[in-house]
């Protein structure tokens, strides 16, 4: 799908990094109780604060470079090799236009 306007081409720019950070952000989830027990043990809101800061542009990064690359597209083929469903298109894809659907 091409995008034509320039609306369309900003949302398209803002939501592809906001996949980036949601996809850096999910693979680095579990470091939020180490940010968590740092602050809580040290009871510096700004070492916190910067940590933290640190930890959002690192998880930019991070998913920047799962897209860059193409991890995220490995990681949607071992999804489908355990969906039922696409399991089920590949064999039918396979056996052809011809063959019969799958019984139910």
């Amino acid at each position: 799908m091409k995008i034509t306007t320039s609306t369309g081409k900003k949302c398209y720019k803002i939501l592809l990094w906001k996949a980036y950070f949601d996809k850096g952000f999910s693979l680095t989830n579990n470091l939020k109780y180490a940010l968590v027990l740092f602050g809580w043990v040290t009871q510096s809101k700004t070492q916190t604060i910067a940590i933290a800061i640190i930890w959002a542009i690192s998880s930019l990064i991070i998913g920047r470079l799962w897209y860059g690359y193409k991890i995220i597209e490995i990681e949607n083929e071992v999804g489908n090799h355990v969906n039922p469903f696409a399991r089920e298109m590949r064999e039918f894809a396979r056996r052809g236009k011809q063959a019969s659907p799958p019984p139910k």
